[in-house]
């Protein structure tokens, strides 16, 4: 599992009636993009050290594109 700042994490309850948890991913230990992670979590904006497990799946924010303007032809007439 590799990551980015920035990257939303997704951590899914495996027990019956645990919920479901996200969070920003906010740090790095490891250049690489390997855990654990520094994560902001949604409901409580907390940031704590995180080592995801198997029922954790990161959404990777688009960095590359991310400081691109919109493209003109989009919001054309």
């Amino acid at each position: 599992m590799k990551a980015a700042v920035g990257d939303r994490i997704i951590v899914q309850g495996t027990r019956p009636g645990a919920a479901r948890r996200d969070g920003e991913i906010v740090g790095l230990h490891h250049p690489d993009g390997s855990p654990p992670y520094d994560v902001r979590w949604s409901d409580d904006n907390r940031v704590t050290e995180y080592f995801p497990g198997p029922d954790a799946r990161i959404h990777h924010f688009d960095h590359e594109h991310a400081a691109d303007p919109p493209h003109p032809h989009l919001f054309a007439d």
